[in-house]
């Protein structure tokens, strides 16, 4: 039995140092020292064995189990050891090689439009206007004729900012309160359009919590309903890179606009081309200053008076690209930006003929 146990030490340190990695360790682990393995089937053995063999083979086998327990641990940490080193030596970065190229940035198809808003109204003598995501009650709804009881404010849910007072200060639904903040500090005339990040409690597949807007005022002293027609039909068919492109100026409704208007473009909408088919699509909503949001702002509306429009930028880059889904807008995936995205390199020129 003494020869038998030493024969077996022989044979399974000498499989133990042949291991080539942590998987054909485990696999003699588990053949030797595992519930079926050699070693363990010979400790049963003691079981049905006579009390002397007992004595006489019970402290070599379990001698035998603990040198070849250390022996295992011992192989292990060495494995391991050598696994580290191997792929610390794969993943070694030389500093001194040149870098990969990468990919060219791209310009997101939102920044796109932005930029080709101002620079059609840049044209026009727009100036481009900056104001606040977080507002007070009144620059977004108060000074824009829309008090705490007018049904407007239920299509403009939008996000309240907790003990901010009373009115509590909420996140602005429309960049309409850069508008207010122009007519507050610049002597008019003047003109600005105000591109930004506006906030409703909303969303969908054409709606988000978060959106951009641009709303656009012209403030002198002979401005009339002339001038905007002539503004917005020319902005349409530039951006639109549509010269005869349809345009259609309905009667509607907003507080702070007296008289208000839908404006409507051409379109197909079986093909959803623009300026295609014999149908209409609502694009955007104007009308001139309501007296009551000039003198809200400090202007007289007896010497004063204007224009205002405003439209959602992501519904104009979606009618424009062909694009069906809002959501991707605002996914950061890469391949959608690789298809939709603009070269930095290209920015965003006039249209001929403007």
């Amino acid at each position: 039995m003494p020869d038998e146990t030493e024969a077996l030490r022989a044979a399974v340190l000498a499989d133990l140092e042949a291991t080539p990695d942590l998987r054909a360790w485990d696999a003699l682990r588990v053949a030797v020292l595992g519930k079926s393995g050699t070693l363990t089937a010979r400790l049963k053995a003691l079981g049905t064995a006579t009390p002397e063999a007992r004595r006489a083979h019970g402290a070599a086998l379990n001698a035998l189990k603990t040198d070849l327990v250390a022996a295992f641990e011992t192989r292990r940490a060495a494995l391991e050891s050598a696994a580290l080193a191997a792929r610390l030596a794969a993943d070694r970065v030389d500093v001194t090689l040149p870098a990969p190229a990468a990919p060219p940035g791209l310009i997101h198809p939102i920044s796109r439009t932005i930029e080709e808003i101002i620079a059609i109204f840049g044209a026009m003598g727009f100036g481009v206007g900056d104001g606040f995501d977080i507002e007070s009650d009144w620059f977004n709804f108060g000074a824009l004729n829309i008090p705490p009881h007018h049904p407007a404010r239920a299509d403009q849910d939008t996000f309240y900012l907790a003990d901010s007072g009373t009115p509590p200060r909420l996140l602005r639904t429309q960049t309409s309160d850069v508008q207010v903040h122009t007519m507050l500090t610049t002597p008019p005339p003047f003109r600005v359009i105000a591109p930004g990040r506006t906030y409703r409690a909303d969303h969908d597949a054409t709606h988000s919590p978060m959106f951009h807007q641009c709303e656009g005022i012209a403030i002198g002293e002979s401005i009339t309903l002339a001038n905007l027609k002539g503004c917005l039909i020319d902005f349409l068919r530039a951006f639109f890179e549509e010269p005869a492109l349809k345009v259609r100026f309905r009667a509607s409704y907003f507080p702070f606009t007296e008289p208000s208007m839908e404006v409507d473009i051409g379109w197909d909408r079986h093909s959803g081309e623009i300026g295609r088919g014999v149908d209409w699509l609502e694009i955007l909503g104007s009308g001139m200053v309501h007296p009551r949001v000039l003198a809200n702002c400090g202007l007289d509306p007896r010497q004063w008076q204007g224009f205002a429009f405003g439209m959602g930028i992501e519904r104009l880059t979606m009618l424009k690209h062909g694009m069906t889904d809002l959501r991707p807008f605002y996914e950061s995936d890469l391949r959608w930006l690789r298809h939709y995205g603009f070269s930095a390199l290209a920015p965003a020129l006039l249209h001929e003929g403007l």
